[in-house]
């Protein structure tokens, strides 16, 4: 999608996109395993407890059902932030690499990262593993796909329209 800029400036906007998807990568890695959240988790879960979730839509259920009970800040800023750290990675993809235009080729990519962070999360014992965490992430990465298709079509529109 990076080929549709104007050539003058296609080599600065390639520099800082790829600039900001390393920023991405290397602060996505602190917030999910070097926080100090995730430490916190790391103590709780080395008494020998490693926490998971394998039933779909459990947790996000769980959390919708408690929301009067509990604060509201922790259920939103939970189902929110997992939809919201993987939001990037389906602006990047696509924009960045030609191999993730299609919609499911950037999914099931987004899918299989977050996949790969929860079992990382659960081997390590920082953090535990949850289906519906890999649930709302994808759900993120995917709309950020559609974000970036559809600002991409409508540039791509502008343009047809010019000649």
């Amino acid at each position: 999608m990076i080929n549709i800029i104007d050539i003058k400036y296609k080599k600065w906007i390639s520099a800082i996109s790829y600039t900001l998807f390393i920023l991405y990568i290397i602060i996505a890695v602190i917030l999910l395993f070097l926080s100090p959240y995730r430490q916190a988790a790391y103590e709780i879960n080395s008494t020998g407890t490693n926490p998971y979730n394998i039933i779909p839509f459990k947790t996000i259920t769980d959390y919708i059902k408690a929301s009067s009970h509990i604060n509201q800040n922790i259920w939103k800023s939970n189902l929110l932030g997992n939809v919201l750290a993987f939001f990037p990675l389906g602006i990047f993809l696509p924009w960045l690499f030609k191999s993730h235009i299609g919609f499911w080729r950037t999914a099931t990519s987004v899918f299989l990262a977050t996949s790969s962070v929860e079992i990382l999360q659960f081997a390590t014992r920082v953090g535990s593993f949850d289906i519906d965490d890999i649930i709302l992430n994808t759900v993120g990465g995917a709309l950020g796909y559609l974000l970036i298709k559809i600002t991409y079509r409508l540039l791509y529109k502008g343009k047809t329209h010019e000649h």
